[in-house]
């Protein structure tokens, strides 16, 4: 039987922990096949991102066009775009090739609140690819960015994620595991909102938990789960991945989850 087709259009993390290695990692344990288009190269590690190269937007469009008019990929993920000229790249490519599912986990505040895009990046990012998503996953701080609104308690998410899906036309997952407390509430609003609740997991090996549930999203999604139901399994699975990966000694900082069973 072939398996679901997901493509993700994303940086490279050379250690292996994030970006476009996480998400092949997701899909395959997920029984899904997973292509890959690479918007940047990075030098990163556990202890932090040392350097970023972008993909020429050309060679980005290539790469597309060559997985789309040949495997014809049943959802797409979208990770790290780095410039506004590979926005616009892809924003194109989807208008062409009109992919079912597009999961889109945009990569623009760092983890200590550092914003990693310019702002015309992100102007591109909501202006012309967020209304081709079917999903958006933004954590806290982007969620604080792209809603001018500081948000430091679940009622703040579920209004942030209305505002956000009106305005951008696209349903909205915001994450909320840096907010206070033992218990993390993640919010999704398709119309109606959804409470995804759970005990945080503590762990020091948590380097690419936002990249690994997008493109868990993304597999259900391709292998037929309605969008609720798809965060939820996704949920699942990465909490899996965390508490395997609490026991890793992979690298000296944030280290990775475990994305299959280790023995």
């Amino acid at each position: 039987m072939t398996p679901p087709i997901i493509l993700t259009i994303a940086g490279s993390d050379c250690s292996g922990g994030a970006g476009i290695q996480a998400d092949i990692k997701t899909i395959s344990a997920l029984n899904g096949y997973a292509a890959s288009v690479i918007t940047a190269v990075t030098a990163q590690n556990t202890l932090g991102v040392q350097a970023v190269f972008p993909i020429p937007a050309d060679i980005v469009r290539i790469q597309i066009t060559s997985v789309m008019d040949d495997l014809q990929p049943d959802a797409i993920k979208i990770g790290m775009v780095h410039d506004a000229s590979i926005v616009s790249v892809i924003a194109e490519c989807l208008r062409k090739y009109h992919p079912r599912f597009v999961v889109y986990d945009p990569v623009m505040v760092s983890t200590s609140g550092r914003q990693l895009m310019a702002e015309d990046t992100v102007n591109a990012i909501c202006e012309q690819l967020f209304p081709l998503c079917t999903l958006i996953t933004p954590n806290l701080n982007e969620a604080t960015l792209l809603s001018g609104h500081e948000i430091t308690s679940v009622e703040d998410m579920q209004q942030a994620a209305c505002e956000l899906s009106d305005r951008h036309h696209t349903s909205v997952l915001i994450k909320g595991g840096h907010l206070p407390g033992n218990e993390m509430c993640d919010v999704l609003y398709d119309g109606h909102i959804h409470l995804f609740k759970q005990a945080k997991i503590e762990s020091r090996n948590l380097h690419g938990t936002g990249c690994t549930l997008s493109s868990a999203i993304a597999t259900f999604l391709a292998r037929g789960c309605s969008l609720e139901n798809a965060v939820h399994r996704a949920k699942n699975y990465t909490s899996t991945a965390i508490s395997r990966g609490k026991e890793l000694q992979i690298g000296h900082g944030n280290g990775p989850l475990a994305h299959f069973p280790y023995s």
